[in-house]
């Protein structure tokens, strides 16, 4: 089948385009290529893609409206995965309109895009993140999540919420994927395991938040491409006992869901960054600080539902992970 990925350049993207074409999909990638972080790691990304003669690209910003739907009329994909955003969480503290222009003004102009070319299935990305405020563990996709503590939370909330009202209003079916803390090769260099790995080979101090008393659901890229396709392959469905007196976060009378997609298996901060030495062979110099604002001490993902749905369950260790990724990184820059 034809399916439009946004954000194709990007880690997740790039790993989800790449089991498509292997299995003979069709696949037309969307990027704007910012600047966030370094383009030509996108570049280098997006390089294993364009080889395929079955993977076209187009360098577009989804919060370009004309050109946004020029392209869904002009392909009218089947499928459509978006991964597409402006990420990060501090980051938002300082750019908030970069958020808002592609987390939600973009979202809008891929809903309507499916929309008009009555796409199959919807699939876009959530985040552990709309967990916000939430205490209790592991995170279920039936517990509220009203109560953000980012900028970045709540334009993902915002997502699930738009995704619903397009759902309900026009029958599109749309499944919104929680990810907890996705890492390994070609990983983004903003998130930790990335800024650990460089820091210790440069013999430089890593920072590290709450004091190290964090707690986070890594999860392997290929345990993540392993779901989205799954995922992918089940377009959501209307749920028949849906009750309206009680209603559950997580499904919907209309095609919607949301799932969580996690390694189930947190594990402190300090666990990773000694697996982290272990697979280096270095020592890390450690500058304990404080909470950061938008932070959260901890996620851990309720899979239940999606293993229920897709049989999807993850089964890369994190130690097994990061030592994937410590190769990839030693090789990718020489290290």
């Amino acid at each position: 089948m034809k399916v439009l990925i946004t954000g194709a350049a990007g880690f997740i993207g790039m790993h989800v385009a790449e089991r498509l074409l292997a299995r003979g999909d069709e696949v037309v990638g969307v990027d704007n290529l910012n600047d966030y972080y370094d383009v030509s790691l996108k570049r280098a990304r997006l390089a294993r893609l364009t080889p395929s003669k079955k993977f076209r690209f187009a360098q577009l910003d989804i919060a370009d409206r004309d050109g946004i739907a020029e392209l869904f009329a002009r392909e009218r994909p089947q499928r459509v995965i978006n991964l597409a955003a402006q990420a990060g969480v501090r980051y938002s503290l300082k750019n908030p309109h970069a958020y808002v222009d592609s987390n939600v003004v973009g979202f809008v102009n891929i809903l309507e895009g499916c929309r008009n070319v009555n796409c199959d299935h919807l699939v876009f990305a959530s985040s552990s993140s709309v967990y916000g405020g939430n205490t209790r563990m592991p995170f279920s996709e039936h517990d509220n999540v009203d109560h953000p503590v980012s900028l970045y939370a709540a334009t993902k909330k915002a997502n699930e919420l738009l995704a619903h009202a397009y759902s309900h209003l026009y029958g599109l079916p749309a499944t919104g994927l929680r990810f907890f803390t996705v890492y390994g090769p070609w990983g983004r260099p903003d998130m930790a395991l990335f800024l650990f790995t460089k820091a210790i080979l440069e013999g430089r101090p890593i920072d590290i938040f709450n004091h190290g008393k964090m707690v986070r659901d890594f999860t392997y890229i290929d345990d993540i491409v392993e779901g989205v396709t799954r995922v992918l392959d089940r377009p959501a469905a209307a749920d028949p006992d849906f009750n309206t007196n009680s209603p559950d976060p997580a499904t919907s009378w209309a095609p919607f869901q949301i799932f969580n997609i996690g390694n189930c298996r947190p594990i402190e901060l300090m666990t990773l960054v000694a697996a982290l030495e272990g697979a280096l062979g270095k020592q890390a110099r450690k500058n304990f600080l404080p909470m950061q604002d938008g932070d959260v001490k901890a996620t851990y993902a309720d899979i239940g539902e999606m293993r229920v749905a897709t049989g999807f369950s993850p089964v890369t260790p994190v130690v097994d992970g990061i030592r994937c990724f410590v190769d990839w990184y030693r090789g990718y820059f020489n290290a």
